[in-house]
């Protein structure tokens, strides 16, 4: 799995509590304060998380969402685009449909001019047939090994997963996972975290025991040491992290610190014998549209032209 050096952030110009993608998002909740407030503490969230990432080294390209019309999820834009280390740009439908502007031509086309870009993929065709899949929120990509893991819900349809892997020549892995309320975990980036060396897993969630041996013995045939994490830690986004590498070629690892203070000891020990921890506190994001720094972030693969 490699890990990128450079990564697409979206500052967010009207962040927000979202009630379509709250109906199977169990991770979110209602602010209780009011919308311009949310808006102010998400925007001083993502320009820290900006800000620890540049002092770190790692590159970072900072594109403003557009105000209109307004967009609560924009600060998420890994959930519509992915980039490949061969070149490839991919575009992928998404179940709120209240989501589907934040796909915006001209990031593509500023890519485009910046980066060799061999070929776009466009999957939000099936959007219309209410068939979607969220980007690398519904799949972990192991580029390395050609495989994706991918958790099934109603935002990572089977059908529409199995194209995308043909059609990139990745084999899937599938499984459901679920949530300590027994509900599908919405997105597989939620549910594990896979760095070049190591596999953050909530085991606990997998429950189909052939699933979860599959899923383990897949990981660690490709080098992967895995660290399990328990469904309350999953529920705090210590499954949602990204290793990331810096102009030094430094390994690093992004994540939460509501994940980082949910971890025992030991699990950062093991961490930190393959990363440097970055942990950055993005409490208002988390809390009101249910994702985590690694949603936050969208690796560029692309070699700058």
């Amino acid at each position: 799995m490699p890990a990128a050096s450079t990564i697409l952030m979206i500052r967010p110009a009207a962040f927000g509590y979202n009630d379509e993608t709250a109906a199977n998002n169990f991770f979110q909740h209602h602010p209780d304060i009011s919308r311009e407030a949310v808006q102010q503490k998400a925007l001083a969230e993502f320009d820290a998380m900006v800000a620890l990432l540049r002092r770190n080294e790692v590159e970072v390209l900072v594109l403003e969402d557009s105000k209109e019309p307004p967009k609560p999820d924009a600060v998420f834009p890994n959930n519509w685009i992915s980039t490949s280390p061969d070149g490839r740009i991919m575009l992928y439908p998404l179940y709120a449909a209240n989501r589907r502007t934040e796909k915006r031509e001209e990031i593509v086309q500023q890519l485009a001019r910046d980066f060799v870009v061999t070929d776009v993929q466009d999957w939000t065709e099936f959007e219309v047939e209410g068939r979607f899949l969220e980007g690398t929120g519904s799949m972990v990509i192991d580029h390395d090994h050609e495989m994706i893991y991918a958790a099934i819900s109603e935002r990572t349809n089977l059908s529409v997963l199995e194209k995308f892997s043909s059609a990139n020549k990745f084999q899937a892995i599938v499984f459901l996972a679920t949530d300590r309320n027994g509900q599908p975990v919405y997105h597989t980036n939620v549910v594990m975290t896979l760095g070049e060396k190591f596999a953050v897993l909530c085991e606990e969630a997998i429950e189909e025991e052939w699933e979860l041996i599959a899923v383990k013995q897949l990981l660690e045939s490709t080098g992967h040491a895995i660290i399990p994490i328990t469904r309350e830690q999953m529920h705090c986004f210590a499954g949602n992290m990204l290793e990331l590498k810096n102009r030094k070629d430094e390994p690093l690892l992004v994540l939460s610190q509501s994940a980082f203070e949910s971890l025992r000891a030991d699990q950062l020990q093991e961490l930190e014998n393959y990363v440097k921890l970055l942990p950055v506190a993005v409490p208002t994001i988390e809390q009101v549209e249910g994702g985590s720094v690694r949603c936050m972030m969208a690796e560029i693969f692309l070699k700058r032209k």
